[in-house]
């Protein structure tokens, strides 16, 4: 069952497609390398997986890890690792989702813990009792052991009532607790914030932290931000003032968790519409994040929320424009090694997605394109990005590469 976000991805790359034939080509620069195309055996059932939808995650050794939403010995998705040598990368599956109890479609960025767990989500699976689904949704926890091989855990399967369809990126606190949002559910439908408690005996206790009502926001599809004051920090896709949509904070106290609405979004004010991905934050206490529509052109946003004197004011540092062939951002943007601002979009002049920079200028932000995908085998729609310290730049598109499975790339502003 496709959900909001990836309906939502038809619309914009189509109307991408179109501007691309009615316009003409940005410039645009920077060196792409492909790491790994997904299925090699596209006449079978991909077995080294098929579309990941979401980014991958590094661990100290420069490994990477994600997930494929599609493919694996089931079908149903896998966890993936990919290692470096000397220039080339190969891929080691982690785990094989089965879409029965153990979970299906996984399609959330893994976490990774001190002692090298990885921890995520999946979209479908986990309890038969969701209602005309195959399952609602799990949490999971995947462990190395001494032999080479990883053990999954279900830390929590969704019944429908206590949330539906994980989708955003999980959060590890100090104290070993998981916070996350499902996009559907709650107590008025409309989605809902949770946390994993860890218990002493290996069991987790899930609680619920808030309930969206659609007036406070509805459908928080993207990951939260939790800064040091254990304040959690998200968007949601619909609801608010203007029922497009919201960025929100939720602060704990003795227990329990007050939500404030930070900023409801408007397009009719040239704000922005439809946030799908979450927020990222600075040492500053400054939010920044985008939308898939809204702005001057209906094409999305990159916006900045500053607090000042306990108000928060929203700053649109960059609005995406049929001329410049980009049309809506369905993920989030992370920062560079020197505070540039780093995203995917999708439309460019291919129309299938571009990756571009946004860098601060005497108050202003410049856009550069780094890179146009669909001229061959680079891929086709990217997802959510990543830094090294060395300033690159890595992430997954869900089609394209040599076999169409999807592929991870670098690239190197």
């Amino acid at each position: 069952m496709p959900n909001q976000k990836s309906l939502t991805l038809l619309v914009v790359t189509s109307a991408a497609v179109f501007a691309f034939l009615s316009t003409a080509s940005p410039a645009f620069g920077a060196s792409e390398k492909v790491l790994y195309s997904f299925c090699p055996h596209p006449a079978a059932h991909c077995p080294d997986g098929r579309i990941p939808s979401s980014g991958v995650t590094f661990d100290t050794a420069g490994n990477l890890y994600g997930t494929t939403s599609e493919g694996g010995a089931s079908r149903n998705g896998i966890v993936f690792e990919l290692i470096p040598n000397n220039g080339k990368w190969t891929e080691k599956i982690l785990h094989n989702f089965t879409g029965d109890k153990g979970g299906s479609r996984p399609n959330t960025t893994l976490i990774l813990d001190a002692s090298g767990n990885l921890y995520g989500t999946t979209y479908e699976g986990g309890l038969d009792d969701c209602p005309g689904y195959p399952g609602c949704g799990t949490v999971f926890e995947l462990m190395p052991g001494t032999n080479g091989k990883w053990t999954l855990k279900v830390l929590h399967a969704f019944t429908g009532k206590d949330g539906f369809e994980p989708e955003g990126n999980l959060i590890l606190d100090s104290a070993g607790n998981l916070y996350g949002t499902t996009s559907a559910s709650g107590q008025y439908l409309a989605g809902l914030v949770f946390e994993l408690i860890p218990g002493k005996n290996g069991q987790w206790t899930e609680k619920v932290l808030h309930s969206f009502n659609r007036v406070d926001g509805a459908g928080p599809a993207g990951g939260m931000v939790m800064d040091t004051a254990g304040n959690l920090y998200g968007t949601t896709a619909g609801g608010g003032t203007y029922s497009e949509g919201t960025v929100y904070e939720l602060i704990p106290n003795n227990g329990k968790w007050t939500e404030k609405v930070l900023h409801s979004f408007d397009r009719n004010g040239k704000d922005g519409a439809l946030p799908f991905a979450g927020v990222i934050q600075d040492n500053a206490g400054n939010l920044y994040g985008t939308t898939a529509q809204g702005g001057t052109y209906d094409s999305g946003i990159v916006f900045e929320l500053a607090l000042n004197n306990g108000k928060w004011a929203e700053k649109v540092l960059y609005t995406f424009s049929p001329t410049g062939y980009e049309y809506g951002t369905l993920d989030g943007v992370v920062f560079g090694k020197t505070g540039d601002l780093y995203g995917t979009t999708t439309g460019g002049t291919y129309g299938y997605g571009t990756v571009f920079e946004l860098m601060p200028s005497n108050g202003k932000w410049i856009e550069k394109v780094l890179h146009n995908f669909g001229k061959g085998t680079d891929g086709l729609r990217p997802s959510s990005l990543i830094t090294d310290t060395a300033g690159n730049i890595y992430g997954t598109t869900t089609g394209g590469g040599t076999y169409d499975g999807g592929t991870v790339f670098e690239i190197t502003p």
